[in-house]
């Protein structure tokens, strides 16, 4: 059995998705839109285009990886309000270099909740919540 992240941007997953391209190397393995779901619209789990959820173009479910993990993403009802509050996704980059590289990618349009900076667990460790809410912990090498 596994335990896979299942992340529910609320109408920003395919920017989230080209960001995490861009900051950590993601590659996306699947991406299903609401359109493609081959259910009649307005069916549960389907977009309608009438304004009361998802359209057709968002994302019904995509997966990705990050290094050897897989994540699972979507647009969910689309409402605008993502919540991402009381989990962190954690990185374990191999070098302080890539550690470095990282942080300041999710960074950018992110909030850093604590720099990063050698402790006594870890030569680089620090918190952000990229653009999207959602908050990561880099923990570099020890």
């Amino acid at each position: 059995m596994k335990v896979e992240p299942y992340l529910m941007f609320e109408g920003r997953c395919e920017e989230a998705l080209d960001f995490y391209r861009r900051a950590l190397g993601a590659q996306v393995k699947l991406l299903m839109r609401y359109k493609d779901n081959p259910d009649p619209a307005g069916a549960p789990g389907c977009a309608d285009g009438s304004g009361g959820g998802p359209t057709p173009e968002m994302v019904m479910h995509a997966e990705f990886s990050v290094g050897q993990t897989t994540l699972m993403a979507s647009d969910g009802m689309g409402s605008g309000k993502a919540k991402f509050e009381g989990i962190s996704l954690a990185l374990s980059p191999a070098s302080v270099a890539d550690a470095e590289r990282l942080f300041h990618a999710l960074a950018d349009g992110g909030q850093v909740q604590m720099p990063l900076a050698k402790t006594f667990f870890s030569q680089a460790f620090g918190m952000v919540a990229d653009r999207f809410g959602v908050p990561w912990m880099v923990v570099g090498p020890e």
